[in-house]
């Protein structure tokens, strides 16, 4: 009968973390593998040393390449696969012979570990047992001595191999995170954790449990004594508190048109790592809540005293996001933001405005693509500009046959600017020219109609409400499951 494989967790480095169950499967293996570079030295073996007898077989399972470059026709990862079909194969004749084979693996065998190289190959063929370890993540964390995630955090774990632009990304978008595999990425690392706001308040582990660990704050680190078994921690900011500056800063946040699923990494970030939360109090509820993070609500027509608000916030060291729908330099806080930043007292505290989807984009994704071609965008409400100036521009946007995105086209105290503007673009557009009616995108209330714009009905449309009136060249076409979509063509015709 054909032996048993295993693959044995040993913990993060100290001895004493292996599990009873990964001391007993060594104790009765016929076989030990583990891996190494060329120069033969195993840290799995080390970690394992006492453990080890010397009637077991010792299988090394050497890599033929790890920093260095290759001449192998298929680069790196032909190399490493060729050494795992290899090393697979020395495994299967131990397991053929009946011997039990035990692969030892630094922290956990299937976290990012050699291990689970050799059990996809093998798990389908061998009666298989993988025995889990303490990971490095868990290690750091208990070395830090902080909690690592807390609540309704969310950890990300990340390997420091990505692109920059990536890690920057998920950083920027999470919570709590751990990056790995350090090293020769440390800079490129430390780079993104900047770029992303996070820097201030990591962490970094190297070789944790084992000789030579060294604790430290991430900013202070040469990156030139980063070595490979070394990790960044960002942990739990669960009582963190602000971080002490000198000087704060105020971040314009878009939250979309809805929930979460509209934020954009950066955006979910910002909104993450801010001290305060300022803004219209339907916005902030799109937010969750996280401990230790003030929020400062206020109703919708205060936009310049909430600007100013922020602003005396970030001047005393506090970072803050003004949270804004759709987008917020569409109609919405990142003008009064700017606006009150540019006076001279508060001229010296940065301001960064963060895009989001717009109520135009959603509501046009929803329906298809009536955007597709030239279009501008203008609100009906007449609180901040006379209607005569409304007016004016409908008909010069109507005349240049652009399809039109309308925004705040009627509230509870405006009932009557959409049947003037259907009206007034009745002028130059046919009737059955489609419309796309979107209330609350995103949202429990969603509903999106096509009409036609003789048909529009004003009492259908509230401040919730965003209009995408079409050009001469838009489409509405029903399709083979009855759902009717909307498009505007690429291409204009000529005279």
């Amino acid at each position: 009968m054909s032996g048993k494989l295993y693959g044995v967790g040993l913990g993060p480095g100290d001895p004493s973390l292996m599990t009873v169950r990964a001391v007993e499967v060594i104790a009765g293996a016929d076989v030990i593998a583990y891996h190494s570079a060329r120069h033969g030295r195993s840290i799995a073996r080390s970690i394992a040393a006492r453990h080890i007898r010397a009637d077991h077989i010792e299988e090394k399972l050497v890599y033929p390449v790890t920093t260095e470059t290759t001449d192998h026709p298929g680069g790196y990862q032909g190399a490493m696969d060729d050494f795992y079909a290899e090393a697979s194969a020395r495994l299967a004749a131990h397991l053929d012979a009946g011997r039990t084979v035990a692969v030892l693996a630094e922290g956990d065998p299937l976290f990012y570990g050699s291990y689970m190289h050799m059990h996809k190959r093998l798990v389908d063929r061998y009666d298989t047992e993988v025995i889990p370890g303490v990971t490095s993540v868990s290690a750091a964390a208990a070395r830090l001595g902080t909690p690592l995630a807390e609540g309704e955090e969310v950890l990300t774990i990340l390997p420091g191999t990505l692109p920059e632009e990536e890690l920057t990304a998920r950083l920027a978008a999470t919570d709590v995170a751990v990056v790995m595999k350090l090293g020769r990425t440390f800079p490129k690392v430390r780079r993104a954790l900047e770029s992303s706001g996070r820097l201030e308040r990591t962490r970094y582990v190297e070789r944790a449990t084992m000789g030579g660990e060294r604790l430290a704050e991430l900013a202070d680190v040469d990156p030139e004594s980063v070595p490979y078994f070394s990790v960044a921690v960002l942990p739990s900011q669960v009582d963190a508190g602000p971080a002490v500056r000198e000087r704060g800063e105020v971040v314009v946040v878009g939250t979309g048109p809805a929930g979460p699923l509209w934020l954009t990494p950066e955006s979910r970030g910002a909104l993450a790592a801010a001290d305060d939360l300022v803004g219209y109090t339907t916005y902030l509820d799109r937010v969750p809540v996280r401990p230790g993070q003030l929020r400062h609500g206020s109703d919708n027509r205060v936009e310049s005293e909430r600007a100013e608000f922020a602003l005396q916030l970030a001047r005393r060291g506090r970072r803050v996001a003004v949270v804004s729908g759709g987008d917020p330099g569409v109609f919405a806080m990142a003008t009064a933001v700017l606006e009150v930043a540019s006076e001279k007292e508060y001229a010296d505290i940065p301001v960064r405005v963060l895009p989001g989807v717009t109520a135009a984009n959603a509501a046009a994704a929803r329906a298809g693509a009536p955007l597709g071609h030239d279009y501008a965008t203008i609100s009906l409400s007449d609180r901040l500009k006379p209607w005569e100036v409304i007016a004016e521009r409908l008909r010069a946007a109507a005349s240049a046959d652009l399809v039109l995105a309308l925004y705040n086209p009627g509230s509870r105290s405006r009932t009557w600017q959409v049947g003037k503007a259907r009206d007034l673009l009745l002028e130059y557009r046919d009737p059955d020219t489609p419309v796309v009616v979107a209330r609350d995108v995103g949202g429990p209330g969603e509903r999106v109609r096509i009409v036609r714009l003789g048909a529009l009905d004003p009492a259908e449309v509230d401040m919730r409400t965003i209009l995408l009136v079409g050009s001469s060249q838009t489409r509405a076409v029903q399709r083979a499951d009855g759902e009717e979509i909307v498009w505007t063509p690429r291409r204009y015709p000529e005279e």
